[in-house]
């Protein structure tokens, strides 16, 4: 007899059907996060690159807020934003703190969902691992019920348990694989940031003509 693996899915019990169904939900988000992050990163690498490449040219921090409200994607040009149109500064001290709180606040933006595919690469695997042990538990329980043990009777209850295994990793290795690649994109955005702000968001409240000479010294430096 044959059966194939829809008719097994449909033959499991209504515990193994729920481990599969939330097993395709933590894949489907999955893989929705893998795609939008993968067009985030692209857009605001593109737009982080403009950005500097027209923040060079700015002779004034005025010229400079005007060319990245073109950028809304790039957290540098956001950062940038941010700190230029809140000018109620006390002291320096108070200026670094609201950096700090606004590089922070762009750096969560850049890991948003990233959560989600930690916990989808570890916790599916486990997911799957007990409806396989549910799986095995019932085809057991098939075994003791019958008189005759043939493979025709227990096979059912043992595929539809490595079913569950399988969407687990199936499920967990887009996720993890995306996480590791994106914490690096997002790592390397988050340094950017930091270099951004010490090396030259700092100096952008400066006299126009220190602005400039500050912004163009950076630069080199870095």
């Amino acid at each position: 007899m044959e059966f194939s693996l829809l008719q097994i899915i449909l033959q499991a019990d209504l515990t193994i059907k729920i481990v599969l169904a939330v097993l395709f939900v933590f894949s489907a988000v999955s893989w929705a996060i893998i795609f939008y992050k993968w067009s985030y990163f692209k857009k605001a690498n593109q737009e982080t690159h403009s950005f500097l490449r027209e923040y060079r040219t700015a002779r004034t921090p005025k010229d400079a807020f005007s060319l990245s409200r073109k950028f809304s994607v790039s957290p540098l040009s956001n950062l940038f934003k941010t700190v230029y149109s809140e000018k109620d500064y006390t002291d320096m001290d108070e200026f670094k703190r609201r950096l700090s709180r606004y590089g922070t606040l762009e750096a969560a933006k850049v890991e948003r969902h990233l959560g989600f595919l930690a916990t989808t690469s570890a916790a599916t695997p486990l997911i799957g691992l007990f409806g396989t042990v549910w799986g095995i538990m019932n085809a057991f329980i098939g075994i003791g019920a019958v008189d005759m043990v043939s493979l025709a009777v227990i096979a059912p209850g043992i595929a539809q348990a490595l079913i569950t295994t399988a969407a687990g990793l199936a499920a967990a290795i887009p996720a993890v694989v995306a996480y590791n690649y994106y914490l690096g994109k997002a790592n390397h955005i988050i340094i950017e940031m930091e270099d951004f702000s010490a090396g030259i968001l700092l100096s952008s409240f400066r006299s126009d003509e220190e602005w400039t000479k500050d912004k163009k010294l950076a630069f080199e430096l870095s």
